[in-house]
């Protein structure tokens, strides 16, 4: 064991790319800031997913905008010249936060977006910081729990605002920052090249996606058995959403939990992926993966993958490939 994290220690400066050339960006998701050092050691190229809800413990307050404004702007110094991708505050749900809601059903209640857009100001707050940090334009930022054209737009509307409002204090930042959006819920799913047309970057999120695509509680361990990432409803909605945000001219990501299985990522990367963002410790084990595969035999078995009716049978394919092209990450990881 010793001798294969060696191994991979060494792949740490290598390209991340496929064997006949296909290259797939891989990031680290970041939820403390103490972890950048350990994402830079391991060789992310930059942040696909920086959670602010937990960067910033909103269990006692929000920060204000010179708070952010500090901390993200360090992060885009200390990544450039890579991308920094930060999401905006994804509360609701299962998150603690420092308001007093009452909320009968919190996954399918005042979360995500929809809280932002009715607390405009904490919108505002977090954007004109983020705006602010963006000098060295290597800022992007993305919305949680999108459903609807309508709240993309309205978002668009408030990027406007805080802009014209940083101008006219003559404050720099980046006119031209990307935005994008996660893809988290059914609605999106269907409707992900319309909504690719709106943004520059879309980023599924795997762990809210399956829970609502298959109506499974991922924390209910009465049901776990049945939250089933290679389940043929998830594999297929992937596979729709990566094609369609193709169509609608928007790079396409993935940063759910789904991201870091070592299993899934020929089928990811053979479904068309452009990037993965993952935790820091997975990269070097994904990008060896990845630097083993060939594109075209990954697209072929994802193709076939997406004729299956059960997920055992997603989930055998993909153990065969495995033990007969992977088998050295088969018997240290997998097992």
């Amino acid at each position: 064991m010793a001798e294969f994290d060696s191994n991979l220690q060494k792949l740490i400066d290598k390209p991340t790319e496929t064997l006949d050339g296909r290259k797939i960006i891989l990031k680290a998701n970041l939820d403390i800031v103490e972890e950048l050092d350990y994402i830079q050691k391991n060789g992310a190229e930059g942040i696909g997913l920086v959670r602010t809800e937990q960067i910033f413990d909103l269990e006692e307050e929000f920060p204000d905008e010179e708070t952010q404004y500090k901390v993200y702007s360090d992060l885009a110094e200390k990544l450039y010249p890579f991308y920094v991708v930060i999401r905006v505050f994804d509360i609701g749900g299962d998150k603690v936060f420092p308001v007093d809601v009452q909320e009968p059903n919190p996954f399918l209640g005042w979360r995500g977006i929809r809280f932002l857009l009715d607390n405009k100001d904490l919108l505002k707050t977090q954007i004109r910081a983020l705006l602010r940090a963006s000098v060295h334009k290597n800022i992007k930022f993305m919305l949680p729990m999108i459903s609807s054209i309508q709240e993309i737009r309205k978002t668009k509307e408030i990027l406007e605002e805080c802009k014209t409002e940083l101008r006219e204090k003559n404050i720099e930042f980046d006119n031209n920052i990307n935005l994008g959006i996660m893809i988290e819920v059914p609605s999106a799913a269907f409707m992900a090249e319309e909504f690719a047309q709106e943004v520059d970057f879309l980023s599924i999120g795997t762990n809210d996606l399956i829970q609502y695509l298959l109506a499974v509680d991922r924390g209910n361990e009465i049901v776990s058995s049945l939250y089933q990432e290679f389940h043929p409803a998830v594999v297929r909605s992937l596979y729709k959403i990566i094609h369609s945000g193709k169509k609608g001219d928007a790079k396409v990501s993935i940063c759910g939990e789904m991201a870091a299985d070592i299993l899934a990522t020929p089928l990811l990367v053979g479904m068309g992926l452009d990037s993965l963002s993952v935790s820091a410790a997975t990269i070097p084990h994904i990008k060896k993966i990845i630097r083993s595969i060939n594109y075209e035999d990954v697209k072929l078995l994802a193709e076939e993958c997406l004729n299956f009716k059960t997920e055992k049978e997603i989930r055998d394919k993909l153990q065969v490939y495995f033990s007969e092209h992977i088998t050295d990450e088969v018997e240290n990881i997998i097992s």
